[in-house]
């Protein structure tokens, strides 16, 4: 049992702080009920925080708060995925939000997922997986999927010069290419501008 609770001590460490994860994501570091004994330890040692039933998180603390900050919400969303084995997609509001295209916050967090159509609350937090077709997620690279669900929020109409420079800026070369991979799969106007990301042009 020590040996399974130092193992994922070590494992969480290299995860990093702010990261969120479920037993099921641990089971190759012990059986079960050893990785539930020693989630449940580590809890009540205040070396992780249980965020609700199954759900755990590595605190980010925060000097100048003073204590540790809020659990991010797209960390607590892909863990409860793969928890599911989900593949989720930010819905395209919250895609733009978070590739910085729009300082608007979603009033609701949605993801598109290929499972259920459910809403999942963690604490004050409630997240929407919406059911989607394949086609709206099966997109090869997650970078990819992000991008291409902005875009389509956005709208053809509005993608300018400075959108395009965001996005160069917020994808490495190897995510650029995988968008121009994966756009080819889209509309017409989502390539041109997956080609004009990769490429730099207006």
């Amino acid at each position: 049992m020590q040996n399974t609770q130092r193992k994922i001590e070590t494992r969480i460490s290299r995860l990093g702080p702010g990261s969120v994860f479920t037993p099921k994501d641990l089971l190759d570091l012990g059986s079960r009920g050893s990785v539930d004994v020693a989630l449940s330890k580590l809890a009540k040692a205040g070396k992780i925080r249980r965020l609700s039933r199954g759900l755990y998180e590595y605190p980010k603390s925060s000097d100048l708060l003073g204590g540790p900050l809020s659990p991010d919400s797209n960390q607590i969303a892909q863990a409860i995925a793969r928890r599911y084995r989900w593949h989720i997609v930010p819905d395209g509001a919250l895609a733009a939000n978070m590739l910085g295209l729009s300082t608007q916050v979603p009033a609701h967090l949605t993801y598109l997922s290929d499972g259920p159509t459910r809403r999942v609350k963690v604490g004050r937090l409630t997240i929407r997986f919406k059911h989607a077709r394949p086609k709206q997620i099966g997109v090869t690279g997650p970078a990819s999927a992000l991008t291409i669900q902005a875009l389509r929020y956005l709208g053809e109409k509005s993608i300018s010069h400075q959108t395009i420079e965001i996005l160069r800026s917020r994808l490495s070369k190897t995510e650029q290419r995988q968008l121009l991979r994966d756009a080819r799969l889209s509309s017409d106007w989502i390539y041109t501008a997956a080609r004009r990301i990769v490429q730099g042009t207006r």
